[in-house]
């Protein structure tokens, strides 16, 4: 298949819907390096639905991705113009395989990757292979762990592997061996190191996306991974392919959000196997509070609020750079303290638009924050490592600040005015 060819050319089982015809087509990369611009939520109602509406509870029938998508999946932003996390995406790469092999998507992984890697006891749906082995999901409540629903994912192509630590660790081996294990081979070294490398950079010092899996480096070590997320379960790959090193975390506690354990397991351990320092922010570059200026303002992920809702989880409406108490720091507008408060922008070296920032909300570590600037030197976007985002600037006015600080202001006023004429009638009272 064409990786650059349009995805729709592959698809059989349901549509791919544009938001306006002049959208150039959805390729197979575009898909694998999430910037397709398909939504993470098939419509408004599915983000007040459980899991977001990826999962009917276990037991109950799991509809095929045609009857799952069959008003067609709709792409909100054009391809290929911006990076936003969705199942569906890889979902409808997972209905490719199925409609090209003709086989369906789970028997095609079984027979291509699991069982020639050794993986006997790892499968998509719950078959008899992982039925009798299956964990329990918990979640931490003010009273000791709770059992979370149980939930089967709808759009399957998009994680919902079924797995044992010893099948995953089988898989990283294949990862690490070039796409061959002491078991069998599944893909030629060549092609495994294009997946590897950089196929979306929303800039030059951002790692980026490859074919499906995330990029970074950990102190001049190339790293590759991807984590998965699921009501009461997390798990995390990160593999350091010059190194031969890598490491699994699976986790069978844990809420609905990208903030868990394994994450910064995964990356700790990686650390001290490689024996590398802890993840820290310099201290030995001085600031250049001459720049700081420029930097300081509202930047936003742009439009369509459904396409990838979850970094609005951290975010809100978009980040504010500005300078508090000497320092300049960048803050976003949800109730977590760190985040409201601003977290500081750290210099990182000679270029005076690259920093890096404490990650306390998610666990320990760091992570970049690079600006870039327009031809005429004006600042235009930041963009995250964490994940591959890139924020826009937008005019002073469209900052959402002032006037939530004035809403907030004017109500704290009212009540107080309130409390007042409230006494005053008390006393007249008495």
């Amino acid at each position: 298949m064409d990786l650059d060819g349009p995805a729709s050319d592959y698809l059989r089982a349901y549509r791919l819907i544009p938001a306006k015809p002049g959208f150039r087509p959805a390729t197979l990369r575009h898909l694998l390096t999430q910037t397709a611009g398909v939504r993470t939520a098939r419509t408004a109602a599915d983000l007040l639905r459980p899991v977001m509406g990826w999962g009917v509870p276990a037991g109950r029938p799991v509809p095929s991705l045609a009857e799952y998508y069959r008003d067609g999946l709709h792409i909100d932003v054009e391809p290929g113009t911006r990076w936003a996390y969705s199942n569906h995406g890889f979902a409808t790469v997972g209905q490719v395989v199925e409609d090209v092999s003709g086989l369906p998507f789970g028997r095609y992984l079984v027979e291509q990757i699991f069982e020639p890697l050794g993986m006997d006891s790892t499968d998509l749906t719950r078959s008899a292979r992982v039925r009798a082995c299956l964990a329990t999901g918990y979640q931490l409540g003010s009273g000791g762990l709770v059992r979370v629903r149980d939930y089967e994912n709808v759009p399957a192509g998009g994680g919902s592997v079924y797995s044992t630590t010893r099948d995953m660790t089988r898989y990283a081996a294949a990862l690490l061996g070039g796409g061959t294990s002491a078991r069998g081979q599944v893909l030629r070294p060549e092609t495994l190191a294009r997946m590897f490398e950089p196929h979306y950079q929303p800039d030059p010092r951002i790692p980026g996306m490859g074919l499906g899996f995330f990029r970074d480096e950990i102190a001049g070590h190339r790293t590759v991974g991807h984590d998965g997320i699921w009501t009461g379960f997390h798990a995390a790959l990160l593999l350091a392919p010059d190194d031969g090193t890598g490491v699994v975390a699976l986790a069978n506690t844990g809420p609905f959000n990208p903030v868990a354990a394994p994450g910064p397991v995964v990356r700790a351990v990686l650390r001290s196997l490689l024996g590398l320092p802890d993840d820290a922010v310099r201290t030995d570059v001085p600031p250049q509070p001459q720049v700081w200026r420029e930097l300081c303002g509202w930047y936003t992920l742009g439009p369509g609020v459904l396409t990838d809702p979850q970094p609005r989880l951290l975010l809100a409406a978009g980040a504010e750079v500005a300078v508090r108490r000497g320092q300049l720091v960048i803050r976003g507008q949800v109730p977590v303290p760190e985040v409201r408060r601003g977290l500081r922008l750290h210099p990182d070296g000679d270029d005076p638009n690259a920093f890096r920032i404490q990650l306390p909300p998610a666990g320990p570590g760091t992570s970049r924050v690079a600006f870039s600037r327009g031809p005429g030197g004006e600042v235009t976007a930041l963009h995250l490592d964490t994940y591959p985002m890139t924020l826009h600037k937008r005019p002073a006015v469209r900052n959402p600040r002032p006037w939530i600080n004035g809403a907030l202001a004017a109500g704290a006023t009212a009540l107080a005015v309130r409390h007042r004429a409230r006494a005053r009638h008390g006393a007249r009272d008495g």
